[in-house]
């Protein structure tokens, strides 16, 4: 039997006579195939035997020291602020850039019209550029308070009393305007 060289330079075998035996192909000796004949197999790692890697050690570094509550009650201040600062009038969506980077109005706009207050609330549209943050309150002024994020991750969280009580998150912003208006008017009427 003589052997030829193939295209890629590797050696083939000269066709041989079609059989019936040698038309099914054989999978056992194909390389991708794992017929876990290694004699090197090795199980998992155990824990003990385990290299930590780099990184971990300053993942943990970044969050020594984080008191979550203490967050929580910067981020509804904020919120408070923002409102204080603004001043919106009551039943009026207020508008506050915080970058060059504007959304568009055609957005901006669609944002008030389907984020309609109930009577005597007060809110303000954050436009990050990204992102925009729908912030609103109720009466009286700060007792809850409720953000509504539309960007890439699109979520409501409501806060009373300075507690977190809610978090809902939306697939998209599209979802986030179908579904907020009603949560909106539900937990800024809310007596609970």
């Amino acid at each position: 039997m003589a052997v030829t060289a193939g295209r890629n330079g590797r050696d083939q075998e000269p066709a041989a006579s079609a059989s019936p035996t040698d038309a099914q192909p054989m999978v056992e000796n194909r390389w991708w195939v794992d017929a876990n004949t290694s004699t090197k197999r090795r199980g998992p790692t155990p824990p003990a035997e385990r290299e930590t890697p780099p990184i971990v050690g300053r993942l943990f570094t970044v969050g020594r020291d984080f008191d979550q509550d203490r967050a929580k009650v910067r981020l509804t201040d904020a919120n408070l602020h923002i409102l204080k600062e603004t001043n919106p009038a009551e039943d009026v969506w207020a508008y506050l850039p915080m970058t060059e980077q504007r959304t568009s109005k055609d957005f901006v706009e669609r944002v008030k019209r389907s984020l309609r207050l109930p009577r005597g609330s007060r809110g303000v549209i954050v436009d990050s550029g990204s992102s925009l943050r729908a912030i609103a309150t109720g009466n009286p002024f700060g007792e809850r308070v409720i953000e509504l994020t539309l960007g890439g991750d699109s979520s409501l969280d409501v806060w009373s009393h300075g507690e977190w009580i809610a978090e809902r998150v939306f697939r998209s912003k599209d979802r986030a305007l179908r579904e907020a208006p009603h949560l909106l008017s539900r937990y800024l009427r809310s007596t609970e």
